[in-house]
Parts: C-alpha cells; sequence; structure tokens
C-alpha cells in the first residue's frame, strides 16, 4: 500500500467579479492575493504544488513554488465547471430571466445544469480522476492543490462519503484551506476540515 498522502485545497481569492465565472481567466484582485497568502500562512511544507491553470490560481501557484522551492505542475483537470450560457452572469440577473432554471440548478444540478454547460457528472469524473491521480503519483508526501469553489466541493463531497444533493451546501469561502487524506487508502479517506490559516 502506498505511504499516505495529504492533500491541501486552497480556494483561490476574490477576483472583484460576480456571477458564474467558472471559464473566464479572471485575475486576483490585489486582496484576493493577500487572502491567499494569509489562508498558507504556517501551513505546508508541501512537496508539491498543483495547480488549476487559470490565472486567479496559477499565478498565485507559481509566486509560492518559487518562493519556497517547490515543483510546481499545472492540471488542466482542476479548471472550475464551465457554465455555458450563464458565464458572467449573477444569480440575481437569472432570477430575472430564467427563475425557473436557476432555482432547479440549486436543487439538482446534476440534474438541471445550465444550458449548454459542462454536465455535473463529467465534472465528477474529472475532477476524482485528478485527485486520484495526484495522490497515487506523491505518495507519503504533503500536497498543496490551487483550484476552485466546485473543484474542492466536489472533492469534499467524494471525501465526505454526502449525497450528490449536498454538493452546493459545502461551504467553501475564496481563499479558504482545506486538508483531505488521500482516497482509498483506509484511515486517510475522511476530510479533517477546514485548516487553520
Amino acid at each position: 500500500m502506498n505511504a499516505a498522502v495529504t492533500i491541501d485545497l486552497l480556494r483561490h481569492g476574490e477576483t472583484g467579479q460576480g456571477g458564474f465565472r467558472g471559464s473566464l481567466d479572471d485575475a486576483l484582485t490585489p486582496n484576493g492575493c493577500e487572502q491567499m497568502r494569509a489562508a498558507v500562512q504556517g501551513a505546508g511544507p508541501w512537496g508539491a504544488i498543483i495547480s488549476s491553470p487559470m490565472v486567479r490560481c496559477a499565478v498565485f501557484a507559481a509566486d509560492i513554488a518559487q518562493g519556497n522551492a517547490i515543483p510546481l505542475h499545472i492540471d488542466e483537470r482542476l479548471r472550475e465547471l464551465h457554465f455555458g450560457q450563464w458565464e458572467g452572469l449573477t444569480a440575481s440577473e437569472l432570477m430575472h430571466t430564467q427563475p425557473d432554471a436557476l432555482t432547479q440548478f440549486w436543487s439538482d444540478p446534476y440534474a438541471h445544469p445550465p444550458p449548454d454547460a459542462e454536465s455535473l457528472a463529467v465534472f465528477e469524473t474529472r475532477v476524482l480522476n485528478a485527485w486520484e491521480d495526484i495522490a497515487r503519483h506523491h505518495a507519503g508526501r504533503r500536497v498543496l492543490l490551487v483550484t476552485h469553489g466546485g473543484v474542492i466541493r466536489m472533492i469534499l463531497r467524494h471525501a465526505r462519503g454526502l449525497p450528490r444533493a449536498s454538493l452546493l451546501q459545502l461551504d467553501v469561502p475564496h481563499a479558504s484551506l482545506h486538508r483531505v487524506g488521500a482516497p482509498d487508502s483506509p484511515g486517510e479517506t475522511q476530510d479533517e476540515g477546514e485548516s487553520p490559516a
């Protein structure tokens, strides 16, 4: 059996943009960068940093990796969910134009994805495949994943053994840090909750 892997999940900080921003490549605000620095203060050390390719994740990940001489890997599978026709729109706007569709999405995103969006089943598969590959390739190490709220919710839901309906109920604020053990490792699969920052 592989040695245990500890994975810290860091959501990007604020970008100053609202609404569904899954595939929109927004940069962090200065405050968003400071939020992330505060979140990782005293955390680690990590043997590797793995990031979504989106600017709001990758720029900070590269800065931390370079400053601490930690290998950095970019993994396309850690991108946020693509929200299709809802990209760039806010919930308030959608409540005026597509209230039923938005309500159905909040209630069951698997059954009612946004128009032309990536399906939650496809999203789940790519995220969990990435998580399992990272755990397998970094046995015995502690790894930092810099990614998005949806990706973190999916991993936490799976790690906690929660039903699909709980996905959007998981609280993952900007720049929050969460720790999970490696998948399929007895005694290490449970989510350990939010790490102190």
